[in-house]
C-alpha cells in the first residue's frame, strides 16, 4: 500500500515538474515570437534611411560628419539586429540592440535638427515622403517594442515566482532582456 502511495505521489510530482516546465517553454517562446514584428519594423527603418541620408545629402554638404554618424549607427544597429533576431532569448544581443538604437535615434535626432537650418531640404517631397514612411514606421517600433518589452516581462515573472523559479534553475532558464 505504501509504494502504491509513493508511487502516485512520485508521479504527480513528475507531472507537475512536466507542467510548470512547459509554462515555462510557453512564456519564453511566446516573448521570443513577440520579438518578430520589432525585428520586421526595425528593418523597415533601416532600409529607409539610407534613402533619407542621400537626399539630405544634397543639401546638407557641410553636414557630412553628422550624415556619416548615422550611417555608421545605422549599420551598427542592423549588425546588432542580425544578432538580436538570430536568437532573442539571448539578453546580450537584445541590449546591445537597444544600445545600438539608443545611437541610432541621437544620430537621427541631430540629423534632423541639423536640417531644420535646410528649408529647401524640409520641403523636398522625397524628404517629406521618407520622413512620414519613418514616423509612421517609429510609431510601429514602438507599440511592437511593447508588445515584447510586457511578453518578456511576464516570461521573466514566471521565472521569479514560485514554483516557476525552482524549475527555471533546475532546466537553465535565463530572464529575457528589455527592448
Amino acid at each position: 500500500m505504501f509504494a502504491l502511495v509513493s508511487l502516485v505521489v512520485a508521479a504527480l510530482l513528475v507531472f507537475w515538474v512536466i507542467g510548470v516546465y512547459n509554462r515555462l517553454i510557453l512564456a519564453r517562446n511566446h516573448f521570443k515570437n513577440a520579438f518578430s514584428p520589432v525585428d520586421a519594423h526595425l528593418k523597415q527603418r533601416y532600409e529607409l534611411i539610407p534613402n533619407l541620408v542621400e537626399v539630405a545629402k544634397g543639401y546638407m554638404k557641410h553636414e557630412r560628419e553628422t550624415l556619416e554618424a548615422v550611417i555608421m549607427a545605422r549599420n551598427l544597429a542592423v549588425t546588432a539586429i542580425g544578432n538580436a533576431s538570430a536568437d532573442p532569448s539571448k539578453a546580450r544581443a537584445v541590449q546591445q540592440l537597444a544600445a545600438a538604437e539608443v545611437a541610432l535615434i541621437a544620430a537621427l535626432a541631430k540629423m534632423y535638427a541639423l536640417s531644420q537650418s535646410y528649408p529647401d531640404l524640409r520641403a523636398n517631397p522625397h524628404m517629406v515622403q521618407l520622413s512620414e514612411e519613418l514616423s509612421n514606421t517609429e510609431s510601429k517600433i514602438v507599440f511592437s517594442r511593447q508588445a515584447y518589452n510586457d511578453s518578456v516581462m511576464q516570461y521573466n515573472i514566471s521565472i521569479e515566482q514560485m514554483p516557476g523559479s525552482v524549475i527555471a534553475k533546475l532546466f537553465f532558464f535565463r530572464a529575457g532582456a528589455l527592448l
